[in-house]
């Protein structure tokens, strides 16, 4: 056989081998497209999500049961929401108290979707819920911080932010309820209460100035104290004296009017040598070495200072 007729069989036999590989891969193009426009038509619902699916930008179902579901093709879109409470972290902005203070004020709210229908119909997005329910803070927030002195809201002692926190959740969701946006609030919370920049030294000087009156203020209170417990120990003390300086008189008026019945009763005893003894007495407290006496003779007195007797 010529090599002319061995290369005619063998282009023979390509012709008739090609159909069948042709046949084959469009064949295994259609299995793969199918599997992926099956795959691309099958979504997954997760525990923690809800699956919203629309229909022409219609919400048609909500989809919360977890597991495999399928959609309508080309017709149907699929759009996720979270089931689980959220952390929005709101900006911080600038408020006026009361008292016309300047403060920035820096909040985070807790929220969760109640009706995934309600917010993709009038939000459209998490995304747009998020920032309305920031524009209900913010607004709540000014307008209750607003009715607050400064020292009110960054006092300790005198601050009322666990009832104005409740007060604002409320509030926020009053409104969020208003324009039916399928969302709840589980709590807004103040994080920071802040001075600007340009107000800071101003406030500390004023601030600085208040301590030290109500310093000089509780000293002041301190010495009136101080001046009153004197005043009325003196008082006491000068009123105990008096009672024990009468009491002492007394005793001594006693003593002193005991002495003289013994004086007398003694006189009535005996009354010359009563005499005479009254008499020594006097002598040794007007007698001594320097006295000069000038007596009649015939005195008592000089008498028995000369050893004379009757």
């Amino acid at each position: 056989m010529s090599n002319s007729n061995v290369i005619d069989v063998e282009s023979r036999r390509g012709n008739k081998l090609t159909p069948q590989l042709i046949k084959k891969g469009v064949i295994f193009v259609i299995v793969i497209a199918f599997l992926l426009f099956l795959l691309s038509n099958i979504f997954i619902v997760k525990e923690n999500e809800y699956k919203v699916v629309r229909q022409f930008g219609e919400v048609v179902k909500i989809v919360s049961k977890p597991g495999l579901h399928v959609k309508i093709p080309f017709v149907q879109s699929i759009t996720s929401i979270p089931k689980y409470q959220m952390t929005y972290d709101i900006k911080e902005a600038e408020i006026n108290t009361k008292d016309k203070k300047r403060m920035l004020v820096d909040n985070y709210a807790i929220w969760r979707v109640d009706n995934p229908k309600k917010l993709i119909s009038n939000a459209r997005s998490v995304v747009n819920a998020e920032t309305k329910m920031g524009e209900f803070i913010f607004s709540v927030v000014r307008s209750e911080l607003g009715k607050l002195e400064y020292d009110e809201i960054i006092d300790d002692e005198k601050s009322s932010r666990g009832s104005l926190n409740d007060q604002i959740t409320e509030q926020v969701n009053n409104l969020l309820a208003d324009d039916d946006y399928g969302v709840t609030v589980t709590d807004v919370r103040i994080k920071r209460t802040d001075l600007p920049q340009e107000n800071e030294k101003s406030v500390y000087r004023r601030m600085i100035s208040e301590r030290e009156t109500k310093a000089q203020e509780y000293l002041s209170m301190g010495d009136a104290s101080k001046n009153r417990i004197t005043a009325e120990t003196d008082k006491e003390v000068k009123e105990m004296l008096a009672k024990a300086q009468a009491q002492a008189e007394g005793i001594r008026g006693n003593g002193e009017q005991k002495a003289a019945q013994i004086y007398n009763q003694s006189y009535a005893k005996d009354v010359k040598f009563y005499d005479l003894y009254r008499t020594l007495q006097s002598y040794t407290k007007t007698i001594n070495d320097k006295s000069v006496i000038v007596l009649p003779s015939d005195s008592p007195y000089a008498r028995i200072l000369m050893g004379y007797s009757e």
